[in-house]
């Protein structure tokens, strides 16, 4: 219930946020606080952070009380919420292709939930090795789409591939996040003090200002969804691969999986972000 609840508190925040970063000046990573401070300046994208600070909230408790993989497999149904309120709530015009996206999305996000198999207890106990290379290779994926055009990637698509980047790096601060609370499950509240508080806040600082961007570079629903994709099969894989969840034990479940994965990188494909269109007057 509290991943749940996340899910669509975590989409509303988005569309909040989105509307904010549109109407803010440019963000520049050759000026981080200025763009910081020009961003929280946006009523509607102040708004988005509050809300999405009580999302986190709701996220973290989630993560203390059940594996990591499961958590995220109940939020990652919140995509099917995405359509609904950027066309009823937020008046965003939702084309057709868009609505397949997400349909290809959710039912790919579906077969995940429906194969996980049943596990007991919050599964936080991890190894450093593991734990070290799963974020590493993580963060070497987001690094190469937030520069993305200088690497040779199409422009027209930035948006896209920074709100997948972003949705990346939220994976490597959930990763990090429920090794704390094992951590500090094991050890009390100096725990906190563990070297992944740095990834984690780290991770959260390079996340928040590639979604910012992603949202003044693409349009709202592809952004969103990309975003909210990428973070949850990160953590997903993270539960398996760092955390030892379970993976399906039949020849059905693992190919009911790899299929759900090939829809979602399909439904990326379908949902290109065709370019923001800034406000007139922000500053370059």
């Amino acid at each position: 219930m509290l991943a749940l609840c996340c899910a669509v508190v975590t989409n509303f925040a988005f569309f909040c946020k989105q509307r904010g970063a549109r109407s803010a000046p440019r963000v520049l990573a050759s000026h981080p606080l200025r763009s910081g401070r020009a961003l929280f300046r946006a009523r509607w994208f102040a708004m988005g952070m509050l809300i999405a600070a009580f999302a986190w909230l709701l996220h973290v408790a989630a993560m203390a009380l059940a594996p990591l993989s499961v958590v995220q497999v109940v939020l990652a149904g919140g995509i099917v919420l995405i359509g609904v309120m950027a066309d009823r709530v937020f008046g965003f015009p939702v084309g057709r292709r868009q609505w397949l996206g997400l349909a290809l999305t959710a039912s790919g996000l579906v077969a995940f939930a429906l194969t996980v198999p049943t596990v007991h207890g919050a599964h936080s106990t991890f190894s450093p090795a593991a734990m070290i290379a799963f974020e590493a290779g993580l963060c070497a994926v987001g690094a190469l789409l937030i520069v993305g055009p200088r690497a040779g990637a199409p422009r027209e698509h930035h948006g896209t591939m920074l709100g997948a980047a972003s949705g990346i790096l939220f994976g490597v601060s959930d990763v990090s996040i429920k090794a704390l609370t094992g951590i500090v499950g094991a050890h009390g509240v100096l725990g906190i003090a563990s070297p992944w508080l740095a990834v984690t806040l780290l991770a959260s600082i390079v996340a928040f200002f590639a979604s910012a961007k992603s949202f003044q570079d693409g349009d709202a629903v592809p952004v969103i969804a990309i975003t909210s994709a990428t973070a949850n099969i990160s953590a997903i894989a993270g539960g398996i691969l760092v955390f030892g969840d379970p993976m399906p034990g039949g020849a059905l479940g693992i190919v009911a999986q790899s299929l759900g994965l090939v829809a979602i990188m399909f439904a990326a494909a379908l949902m290109p972000s065709l370019g923001g269109r800034h406000v007139v007057g922000a500053t370059a």
